[in-house]
C-alpha cells in the first residue's frame, strides 16, 4: 500500500512539474514571468556533436551529422517568447536541425549586458527560454558572443566602456583585440554565459546538448591590416579560454572567410582586393588548435553587386569549391557555410536569383558530404515570422510566402537526413517534412 502512494506520488509530482513548465513557457511574451520549476532531468535528451577530424559527429554514438539549417539572430533581441518558439517551431518543420543566433546585446536599450560584468537578469532570462525553446524543437543553436560591427553594441562598446573607466586606449576598435582591459571584459562575459544556469531547465550553459557551438565573434575585421597578428593572438586566446570551462561544446571563430595577403595563390578567391586589407585570413584564423571547425559566409549581392548573375555563379562556385578544398586538405577540420545571404530579387519568370545561388551552395555542401569529406552544412541568411518588419534586412523572407524558396530548403533537410540513414544504417523511420519523401 505504502509503495503504491509513493508510485502516485510521484506521478503527481511528475504531471505538476510538466504543467507549471509547459505554463511558464505558454505565458507572457518578453521571455520571464511566470511559475517555473526548472529540472535538468526532465529536458528531451539530446546529445553533443563533437568533431571526427572532417565531419561532425554525434557523440552518443558516433553517428553522422550534416547540417541544414538558418540565422535568426534577433531571437533574444525581439522580446517576443512567441516569435521565438514560433520560428524554432517552422524550422524543425522544415527539417532544419541549426539555428545560429546572438547570444550578446551589449549596452544601449534593452542590453544583456548593461555594462561589463553587469547584466540584466530579464534579458537573461530570454536568452535563457531560446535555448530551452530550442531542446524542446530538437534545434542546436549556434551563439555568436559579440558583434564586429557597431550592432548590439559590438566591440566598439567594448572600447568605450575601458575609455569611461579611465584606461589609456586608443578610439579605435582594434583595440579590442589587444587592450589587456578590454580581453578580461570579454573573457568575463564568457564565463558568466557558461556558467548561467538557465532558469527554465536547471541546466548549465556548458552542459547544455542543444548548443552545437560558441562563436568568437561576428564576422571579425580590423580597421589597419597591422591589427592581423592581434586578431590571430585573440583568436588563440579566447578559443582556448572557452575550453577551459567548456569541454562539451565546438567553438569557431565566425569569419566570413576571406584569405589574406600572404595567401597570394588564393588572392583571386576573393571578391575584390579590399578583401585582403580586413585583417582575417581564412586558413591562418581557422588552424587554431581549440577552433575545431571553419566557418564561411557567402554575400555575392553585397561582394560583388555590379556583376551579372552568370558571374556571381561563377564567383560563389569558387568561393565554395575553395573553401571546401582548404577544409579538407589544409585545416582538416568540418567546415560550415554559416551565413549564405541572396537579395529577394524577383526575375520576370518569378523565379528567383536567390534560388539559383542557395543551389549552388546547397548543391557543393551535398556532394562534399556524399564523399565523407569537410563540407558539413550550410545556414541561410535569414528568416523570420511575419510581423517582424523591425529586423527585416534586404536579405531575410519569411520563407513560406517563397514556395520555391521554401521547398529548396526542405529538399536540402531531406537529401541530408537521407544520406544520415544511409552512413549510420539506421532503421529508425525519417521524421518530420521528409517523411513522405524517404
Amino acid at each position: 500500500m505504502e509503495r503504491r502512494v509513493y508510485t502516485l506520488f510521484g506521478l503527481l509530482l511528475l504531471i505538476t512539474v510538466g504543467y507549471l513548465n509547459w505554463y511558464s513557457s505558454s505565458s507572457g511574451s518578453n521571455g520571464g514571468g511566470g511559475i517555473r520549476i526548472p529540472i535538468p532531468w526532465l529536458q528531451p535528451r539530446m546529445g553533443f556533436v563533437g568533431r571526427n577530424s572532417t565531419r561532425f559527429v554525434d557523440l552518443d554514438d558516433g553517428s553522422p551529422v550534416y547540417i541544414n539549417g538558418w540565422n535568426s539572430y534577433w531571437l533574444l533581441s525581439s522580446g517576443s517568447k512567441d516569435w521565438v518558439s514560433e520560428m524554432l517551431r517552422r524550422g524543425r518543420e522544415m527539417g532544419m536541425t541549426v539555428c545560429r543566433t546572438w547570444a550578446f546585446s551589449d549596452g544601449g536599450p534593452n542590453a544583456l549586458q548593461i555594462s561589463p560584468g553587469r547584466f540584466d537578469e530579464h534579458v537573461f532570462e530570454a536568452l535563457d527560454f531560446v535555448i530551452y525553446e530550442a531542446r524542446r524543437n530538437h534545434i542546436r543553436l549556434i551563439l555568436c558572443l559579440v558583434n564586429n560591427l557597431n550592432a548590439f553594441g559590438g566591440k566598439a562598446q567594448y572600447v568605450r566602456w575601458a575609455q569611461a573607466a579611465g584606461e589609456n586606449v586608443t578610439t579605435s576598435s582594434d583595440s579590442f583585440f589587444s587592450h589587456p582591459t578590454i580581453k578580461g571584459y570579454y573573457k568575463n562575459y564568457i564565463k558568466a554565459i557558461l556558467t548561467r544556469r538557465n532558469s527554465y531547465s536547471g541546466v548549465r550553459y556548458f552542459d547544455e546538448p542543444a548548443i552545437f557551438a560558441w562563436e568568437l565573434i561576428n564576422e571579425p575585421r580590423c580597421v589597419s591590416n597591422s591589427s592581423a597578428s592581434h586578431l590571430q593572438a585573440w583568436i588563440t586566446e579566447m578559443a582556448s579560454y572557452i575550453k577551459t570551462w567548456d569541454k562539451n561544446h565546438l567553438v569557431t571563430v565566425g569569419l566570413e572567410g576571406f584569405y589574406g595577403p600572404q595567401r597570394t595563390e588564393r588572392l583571386n578567391i576573393n571578391p575584390g582586393e579590399w578583401a585582403a586589407s580586413l585583417c582575417s585570413d581564412f586558413t591562418q584564423n581557422s588552424a587554431v588548435e581549440h577552433i575545431d571547425f571553419a566557418s564561411v559566409h557567402a554575400y555575392p549581392d553585397s561582394w560583388i553587386p555590379r556583376a551579372s548573375l552568370e558571374e556571381k555563379i561563377r564567383y560563389l562556385s569558387s568561393w565554395v569549391d575553395s573553401h571546401v578544398n582548404d577544409s579538407e586538405h589544409v585545416l582538416r577540420k568540418p567546415v560550415l557555410f554559416s551565413e549564405v545571404g541572396f537579395h529577394r530579387t524577383v526575375k520576370k519568370n518569378e523565379t528567383y536569383d536567390r534560388d539559383i545561388l542557395l543551389k549552388i551552395v546547397y548543391d557543393k555542401v551535398y556532394e562534399s558530404a556524399k564523399k565523407e569529406q569537410a563540407g558539413a552544412g550550410a545556414l541561410i541568411w535569414q528568416l523570420m515570422v511575419e510581423g517582424m518588419q523591425t529586423y527585416h534586412d534586404d536579405f531575410s523572407l519569411v520563407a513560406r510566402r517563397h514556395p520555391p524558396t521554401y521547398k529548396l530548403i526542405i529538399q536540402q533537410s531531406c537529401r541530408l537526413q537521407k544520406l544520415f540513414r544511409k552512413e549510420a544504417k539506421t532503421s529508425i523511420k525519417a521524421e518530420g517534412p521528409c517523411s513522405k519523401l524517404l
